[in-house]
């Protein structure tokens, strides 16, 4: 059941970001964190950004260096890889992959949510050893008079979830690793249920014991998590290669609405997959209650969603209420940043529920 859009616009085009280096040029801008503020729509925008240089015979190979606290790249001999796909190698001596660019988080504001007033100068980049391969794919969630950031710091060790909070968008305290690795697409409940923070997240499954799960956890302080659970297996044909949650879950009088991420691709495919959004609808008062589940919901249908650095991928990151419909902020072929409206009544037809979003109290 595909949903009619009210509303759609590539916003942010790698392009509109100057890169970060004079070395560096910037492949993507895309899968953003999304908070609605007093001043209006703050988006923390991941940006991809591969070396300029191009040296026949040679792939480049870039990495956060913390003494120098810059990007220096790494030069390899083509015939010592294997090209994965456009994202990464694999080296043949050691079977080790690294990605083929780099990423870091730049601060966009829009004052109506709908396009691009400033792209500011505050950056986000990597920091430590957990991230030397780029920070990527942040969510945040309102909580009180902080904004909770969670994000991917890749390194030799894998993807691992870190936490940043903030106040004002102009600094931020890290709070280290939350899930170690693999372990993607946490995503914050906007209150705390039953006195606990809850997060949905991804563990990543490197065995064929099952398909992949969205699971649920807890947590009194943030940084120390327990109560998992798994919440959704992927078992629909365009969620089987890889689900995680997307957006922050909106409380609405159904329960808790979250818009996750599938993926289609099966076992033994060369290609990445199709990427589409869904629906989970969650009790109100225990979320690790699945109520609904929806087909996919939002697809790949525009030139820029469509074609890019990967094809043919939406991957929702964050929502905007606005009374009867929401904007829904996403990633488009793993290139730039897409904002579109959907109404409110639909999204809960898709998982047979009905009623009007309320407000959240906390």
């Amino acid at each position: 059941m595909i949903i009619p859009r009210l509303f759609t616009r590539c916003l942010l085009r790698p392009e509109d970001v100057p890169p970060s280096q004079d070395d560096l040029s910037v492949a993507g801008a895309f899968n953003p964190a999304v908070a609605d503020t007093p001043d209006g729509v703050v988006l923390l925008v991941r940006v991809a950004e591969t070396p300029k240089e191009d040296r026949p015979g040679w792939i480049g190979l870039p990495r956060w260096d913390d003494d120098a606290n810059r990007v220096t790249i790494d030069w390899v001999r083509e015939e010592a890889v294997i090209r994965e796909d456009t994202r990464s190698v694999r080296f043949k001596e050691n079977n080790v992959v690294r990605l083929t660019f780099v990423s870091h988080l730049c601060l966009v504001e829009s004052r109506d949510g709908r396009s691009v007033d400033r792209i500011g100068a505050i950056r986000f980049f990597p920091s430590g050893p957990l991230e030397d391969f780029g920070v990527e794919d942040p969510r945040v969630s309102k909580i009180g008079d902080e904004y909770f950031i969670t994000y991917v710091g890749v390194s030799k060790h894998g993807p691992a979830t870190m936490l940043a909070t903030t106040r004002d968008f102009r600094t931020f305290k890290r709070h280290g690793v939350i899930f170690c690795p693999d372990n993607k697409d946490v995503v914050f409940f906007p209150e705390k249920i039953g006195g606990r923070y809850v997060v949905l997240h991804r563990p990543s499954i490197s065995t064929t014991l099952t398909r992949p799960e969205i699971w649920i956890g807890s947590s009194s302080d943030a940084v120390h998590w327990g109560g998992h659970a798994p919440l959704h297996r992927g078992s629909q044909s365009w969620e089987v290669g890889r689900v995680g949650g997307g957006a922050p879950p909106i409380r609405t009088s159904a329960g808790w609405l979250e818009f996750f991420h599938g993926n289609d691709r099966r076992p033994g495919e060369a290609r990445v997959g199709r990427y589409s959004g869904g629906l989970l609808l969650l009790d109100a008062d225990d979320p690790s209650r699945v109520l609904a589940v929806s087909d996919a919901v939002f697809v790949p249908e525009t030139d820029f969603e469509l074609n890019g650095f990967v094809p043919d991928i939406v991957f929702p990151t964050g929502i905007i209420e606005r009374g009867e419909t929401v904007l829904v902020y996403y990633g488009a072929a793993d290139s730039v940043t897409g904002v579109t409206e959907f109404r409110l009544s639909d999204l809960l037809a898709a998982v047979g529920a009905q009623g009007h979003l309320q407000v959240n109290a906390a």
